[in-house]
């Protein structure tokens, strides 16, 4: 890649200069004005101390050696400021980012090994089993699955995983809920209402166990709905089942041998305190009964069996759930950085102006099936990854189903179909795509063009940045900016008009397909659909 061509060519002046060793802070990044050139560096900055010589000085001397033989593609250097170095390309760079696009295609371009193969473990949505998921919990499940398609792409393993809380007063309350709707009879104390409760009770069979039937329903409708948003997981933890194991018996005997628990006020404590954490916490209540916590640590490890490193993305209210477990993990001899927690803040729903509530208890929720029902899955998915999922998030429907640019996966998708358009248009005319090898792809020099190029060019680079950072939303950023550059080259560079000349056609040509790649990556990563045509 180009950038590493030139770094390398700024380390070996540095050497010559007498620049040793060379600091690790020596780097290149893309200068935030583009009259700036295309890459600029430190190098003068970072080695003036090490040179003993003052920055722009070094600097000067940095770029009269690079200026005596170019690195390649560099067709101009300035000097700026306190010594940066500014690198001028000529744009044949791009050209060979264009052919890298197309030679390595949808399967290869933009993909990493970063991951070096390491497993991860991503658990996601993990919904209570007590009815419909709400159209807030979307947002998890297309955050979840599209980092995990991210981290896939950058080189890990990864498995991922739906943790089911089957156990405990709140199904009970549920399968009480659906009881007492079959029989007519009113809801139990701070028990669940809503026309699905009312619904799903019509639906059981007169001799089935309310709470198993309804998790198993609740688990149904949760598979589909999610499914429907190309979110699938490939491992479904019951809690109650891992508990009829022993497990979290066995979680008990192991902290006790490594001295790690203690009794006090007729409960069973675990020392976390000693990893971190604010204080101990209690795993068996006087009565016998276990907290919460023993069954989800007995959880965790088992699922390092399905991966190295534990993902776990969860809701605004579990800020203090973090230290917690790690601190848990850490007494059964895990490493701390084995364990990650990603917190996702809640979403808004508007309609004509108004906020629709998810309550699922009350029965005043919006599910995903029906926000997928009035805007379809891609736009749904797409709206949620829009943002960052540590921001809280407001989503407007009526824009969502807006079929034009202010709804942003529209106006991705459609940057899509033109393309497709193109081809068909050409096909329908008669005009052929030379293979690559024997196009010029020198006529690529407008700044519609280049900027096309510039944008395709920074896709690698933005996948293993959403995967170091757990941000797919730069994903859908960058779609959104490769989009917009399409429509305005579109607009201002005409492909199969009779006047372009064949050459420049051919090219252009190209550069549609190495657009198409890059969305169809995109858009996979996202979740999200690449339609031919709208």
């Amino acid at each position: 890649m180009i950038r590493q061509q030139l770094l390398d060519a700024v380390r070996t002046a540095l050497a010559d200069l007498g620049v040793d060793p060379v600091p690790e802070g020596v780097g290149l990044e893309r200068p935030a004005r583009r009259e700036h050139g295309d890459w600029s560096t430190n190098a003068a900055l970072a080695c003036a101390k090490v040179a003993k010589r003052n920055p722009r000085e070094l600097g000067q001397a940095l770029l009269d050696h690079l200026a005596a033989a170019p690195p390649p593609h560099v067709e101009r250097l300035e000097l700026a400021g306190p010594g940066f170095v500014n690198f001028h390309l000529a744009p044949t760079w791009l050209h060979d980012v264009l052919t890298d696009v197309i030679t390595q295609g949808e399967p290869s371009y933009g993909r990493s090994d970063i991951g070096a193969g390491r497993s991860v473990n991503i658990e996601f949505v993990s919904a209570n089993p007590t009815g419909p998921i709400h159209a807030g919990g979307g947002r998890w499940g297309a955050y979840g699955d599209s980092l995990a398609r991210v981290m896939e792409r950058c080189g890990y393993k990864v498995h991922r995983e739906f943790y089911v809380n089957d156990r405990g007063v709140q199904s009970r309350l549920f399968g009480a809920s659906l009881a007492a709707a079959r029989d007519g009879e009113p809801a139990p104390d701070n028990g669940y209402l809503g026309q699905y409760i009312t619904d799903w009770a019509a639906e059981m069979p007169a001799d089935a166990d309310p709470t198993a039937w309804g998790i198993q329903r609740s688990l149904r409708d949760a598979r589909d709905v999610l499914a429907a948003m190309h979110v699938e997981y490939d491992t479904w933890s019951s809690e109650a089942a891992l508990t009829e194991t022993g497990a979290p018996e066995a979680v008990l005997a192991e902290l006790r041998a490594r001295g790690q628990i203690y009794e006090a006020d007729g409960a069973t404590w675990l020392r976390s305190s000693n990893f971190g954490d604010d204080k101990d916490r209690p795993l068996v209540k006087s009565d016998g009964e276990y907290t919460y916590a023993l069954p989800d640590i007995a959880y965790h490890l088992d699922k390092y069996r399905r991966g190295d490193h534990l993902i776990d993305i969860l809701g605004a209210d579990h800020h203090g759930y973090a230290p917690r477990m790690r601190a848990a993990l850490q007494a059964m001899g895990r490493d701390a950085d084995t364990y990650e927690v990603i917190i996702g803040q809640n979403v808004k729903l508007l309609r004509d102006g108004q906020e629709l509530k998810l309550s699922k208890r009350a029965g005043t929720m919006v599910e995903i099936r029906d926000l997928i029902d009035e805007v379809g899955p891609d736009v749904a998915r797409f709206a949620y990854l829009l943002q960052s999922i540590d921001s809280g998030q407001t989503i407007d429907i009526d824009v969502l189903r807006a079929q034009a640019a202010e709804n942003p996966v529209y106006y991705v998708q459609y940057a899509n179909a033109r393309i497709h358009s193109i081809a068909r248009e050409a096909a329908t005319r008669g005009i052929e795509r030379r293979p690559l090898a024997q196009v010029d792809l020198a006529p690529l020099v407008a700044e519609r063009e280049l900027e096309l190029l510039r944008q395709l060019e920074l896709l690698p680079e933005t996948v293993e940045l959403a995967c170091a950072e757990r941000a797919p939303h730069k994903i859908t950023t960058w779609v959104r900016e490769l989009a917009g550059a399409f429509h305005g080259f579109y607009r201002d560079c005409p492909i199969l008009r009779s006047d372009v000349p064949p050459d420049l056609q051919q090219a252009r040509l190209w550069l549609a397909e190495g657009v198409r790649i890059g969305l169809a990556v995109g858009l996979d990563l996202l979740g999200v659909s690449a339609p031919e045509q709208m």
